[in-house]
């Protein structure tokens, strides 16, 4: 079955939108050497180290040159601490912004709150709040060993998807060898994020729960995150065309 227009938001974005690139360097400056790098790519992730390192000043500088921004920094607190982070996320006119699902239902609901309440008072849109099903480095063996769960991996997924699709997030970020799963549970217009996506050509480095990209998108992914297959390449911008070539016959 092929699902690569699921979501019928996105059947007028182009392959190159539906790339997510890490933005995985330790400062402001090596990030925007490689914005600049590559102004082919659309859509860029901040995520902690680079967050912790620069702060907000590498997403004034990605608004500036008119890049969507996924904020991916897996927020996971109290209810209140939640919103708040949210809240305040949404004031710099992000488009994406995780949190774990494992927060609950009430931290669901109040960052979902908070994030609307502060793109309106900052005159943005408001972000689509994303939940961490589980992180693509843990595998079966982590869940039921380290963490102790006694569910089976793609049933717990399945149950961290729809908690947070029952109270009110936009998506979830999943593994691509989940993402079939969630997109006949949750239907069309529930976002899914998938990283770990991992060409033919390139090291699985240490993602553990990995497919190609056009598997994914084949399996109803909305978005892929694909960072050092282009990022580490000897030619990065060769990378991210190849990449977006290969989509474009199943996109």
């Amino acid at each position: 079955m092929d699902m690569s227009v699921a979501n019928p938001s996105l059947v007028s974005l182009s392959v190159a939108e539906r790339v997510i690139v890490p933005l995985d360097v330790s400062s402001e400056r090596a990030a925007i050497a490689l914005i600049e790098q590559l102004p082919q790519v659309i859509f860029w992730k901040v995520g902690l180290e680079l967050f912790v390192s620069s702060g907000s000043g590498i997403l004034a500088a990605l608004k500036e040159r008119q890049k969507r921004i996924f904020l991916d920094l897996k927020f996971h607190d109290i209810p209140n601490t939640v919103a708040g982070a949210c809240g305040a996320a949404a004031r710099y006119g992000i488009d994406l912004v995780t949190l774990h699902a494992t927060n609950g239902k009430e931290a669901l609901q109040a960052a979902q709150q908070a994030a609307a309440a502060g793109a309106v008072e900052a005159g943005y849109p408001t972000p689509k709040l994303l939940a961490i099903t589980l992180l693509t480095s843990l595998t079966a063996r982590s869940l039921a060993f380290e963490l102790k769960i006694p569910l089976e991996l793609p049933e717990y997924v399945l149950h961290m998807a729809l908690l947070a699709q029952e109270n009110g997030l936009a998506g979830a970020v999943c593994s691509p060898q989940e993402v079939e799963q969630l997109r006949q549970a949750c239907g069309d217009n529930f976002l899914l994020v998938c990283p770990g996506v991992r060409p033919t050509w390139a090291d699985a480095n240490d993602q553990r729960r990995t497919i190609t990209p056009t598997a994914a998108l084949k399996a109803g992914a909305d978005y892929l995150v694909i960072g050092r297959p282009i990022t580490a390449a000897t030619d990065p911008v060769a990378a991210f065309e190849r990449i977006c070539e290969e989509l474009a016959t199943v996109a």
